[in-house]
């Protein structure tokens, strides 16, 4: 058993989403634990994690742009890890939005610092295990498989997330490709694709494609390679047994291949996550 004396002293903030400011209504959504040293001057060990889980934001706030927050993670964690000056303060203060704050650190003794930050995402961020977490579905569980393998291979910090495709084809267009990356003259995005609800969202990735291409050309001088990420058929019960959600499953599919799409399923993600590491080279 670990005494007081071994463990490490450490202080931890709580980052808070505050959708409305007048009405002082949060939820929490992420820690920072960082283990206090004597030396001002060094930089201190230090962890932060954002939930995964999103229903309690959405609760208080339907409307809320998660990805925004998970960019903001990523933006954090950057930062903070290339601070040689340890100016702590002012990168949380450039880097948070008026929706997002901080509560004053507290002390806190732990473990190790990953073991303390689990501690702290079951007190304060993460729903008690007693609750039933819904089942994701359509392009949110398309989306968690995604990142869970892009974390997996060590590459999601460094990949481009929602990225607007008004920056390739014009002002007011409203898609954003989920993520993607540049291994030498080709782009790479993946954008998940969900079948279940019906066709929507393929052929508005089909209709997309062209205008993408062209605009990664002019903009990038580079080539585009655009993957849908999609459901795998036994997921959608698109099999012989129901003869027309299978008919609209391939029809998804050849739509978005017919336009140069490269379609993909969940269950290739972990492939895809590899190629990622080895080009990005991380």
């Amino acid at each position: 058993m670990t005494t007081d004396q071994q463990r490490l002293r450490c202080e931890f903030q709580l980052l808070r989403y505050v959708p409305d400011p007048v009405r002082n209504e949060f939820v929490h959504v992420g820690v920072l634990l960082r283990e206090q040293q004597e030396a001002q001057s060094a930089v201190p060990a230090m962890e932060l994690r954002f939930t995964r889980d999103w229903r309690r934001v959405r609760c208080l706030d339907p409307y809320v742009d998660t990805a925004m927050l998970e960019g903001m993670e990523t933006e954090l964690r950057q930062r903070l890890g290339h601070d040689p000056d340890g100016k702590m303060k002012r990168i949380l203060d450039e880097a948070l939005s008026l929706n997002v704050q901080m509560t004053t650190p507290k002390a806190y003794l732990a473990e190790s610092l990953p073991a303390g930050i689990e501690e702290l995402m079951r007190m304060y961020v993460d729903p008690p295990r007693r609750e039933r977490v819904p089942r994701l579905s359509g392009r949110a569980a398309i989306q968690s498989v995604m990142r869970a393998e892009f974390e997996h291979a060590g590459v999601w910090d460094v990949l481009r997330k929602r990225i607007p495709a008004s920056d390739y084809t014009r002002q007011g267009d409203p898609l954003r490709l989920d993520a993607g990356y540049r291994p030498n003259g080709v782009i790479r995005m993946f954008h998940a694709v969900s079948l279940e609800p019906g066709l929507d969202l393929a052929k508005v990735l089909a209709f997309s494609a062209a205008g993408l291409r062209t605009g990664v050309e002019r903009v990038e001088k580079a080539s585009l390679e655009l993957t849908a990420i999609i459901e795998p058929a036994s997921k959608l019960g698109a099999n012989d047994d129901d003869p027309d959600r299978l008919a609209m499953y391939r029809f998804g599919v050849e739509t978005m291949e017919e336009n140069q799409i490269r379609v993909l399923t969940t269950a290739d993600m972990s492939r895809v996550a590899e190629t990622a590491r080895r080009e990005l080279r991380v």
